[in-house]
């Protein structure tokens, strides 16, 4: 496996900033290549984007395709790479502490591990989750190098906007040892400042329609913005639209974004 394109102290310092690390979700090598030229810093794996692309739908890929494809990732664009592993892809904390180990030993500077369990679509008691996190942090922080853990608090992603519990859960996963701290779709400024005020540690945001501007978040303590699935959904949106305008009206204005789509891939790829 590669080493890792930047250590994990040097990854988490570029969440200490005074704007936050805005940090692409690639979910293949092109992809990662093209952000990487066009001036990001570091970049994440997406789980939706990358099942997608395999033709299935999120958590629909196992632990050891998540952790090829993180590998494969940080080769293709040599930047930081933090990957998204879902819950750990095992219930248990000690199951979770080897999935981690693992993408250190893939060439991975980040993870993140979530308090959503897919198989029984519901959160992890706090306690049980709480331990989850442990074990991850043990393996993430063990020996020399390590890896930038972030923890998620899912409640406001899975129809549960409860904020108090959310903060609870976050402060409880920086006490475990997490490095970032991630409660997706809190999306208000007002609820993403207690979020940064309550907390030690670096605040990530997902990118959502409804959320404020980077400028914003950075005036309110944020430490990093990534953007989940939306740029890999995104493409697959434009692919459609070009395939229903040539279905349905047999035209080609389509290749004009191709065109542009081609110029991109010459200055990501030729060098």
């Amino acid at each position: 496996m590669s080493e890792p394109a930047n250590t994990a102290a040097e990854f988490l310092a570029l969440h200490h900033r005074e704007s936050p690390l805005l940090i692409a979700n690639a979910w293949d090598a092109g992809s990662a290549r093209l952000f990487a030229s066009l001036g990001f810093e570091a970049l994440a794996t997406t789980s939706s984007g990358y099942a997608a692309s395999l033709g299935r739908l999120d958590y629909g890929i196992s632990r050891e395709e998540a952790l090829v494809h993180g590998a494969s990732l940080a080769a293709a664009g040599g930047l930081p790479v933090s990957a998204d592993l879902e819950n750990g892809f095992a219930d248990e904390p000690e199951g979770v502490a080897e999935t981690v180990r693992l993408a250190r030993a893939a060439g991975l500077a980040g993870c993140s591990v979530e308090d959503w369990c897919p198989s029984e679509r519901r959160l992890y008691d706090l306690e049980h989750a709480v331990e989850r996190v442990a074990g991850a942090a043990t393996a993430a922080h063990e020996g020399d190098g390590g890896l930038v853990l972030t923890a998620r608090a899912e409640n406001h992603l899975r129809g549960n906007p409860d904020l108090e519990d959310t903060i609870e859960r976050l402060r409880r996963y920086e006490q475990a040892g997490a490095d970032v701290l991630y409660a997706p779709a809190v999306d208000s400024a007002a609820e993403i400042a207690i979020l940064v005020s309550e907390l030690q540690r670096p605040v990530n945001v997902l990118a959502r329609a409804t959320v404020p501007t980077v400028q914003e978040l950075a005036e309110l303590g944020v430490g990093r913005v990534s953007v989940g699935g939306s740029f890999a959904f995104a493409a697959l949106a434009a692919a459609g639209e070009a395939a229903r305008e040539l279905l349905e009206h047999g035209t080609y204005d389509f290749t004009t974004r191709a065109a542009e789509g081609a110029r991109l891939a010459r200055g990501a790829f030729g060098g």
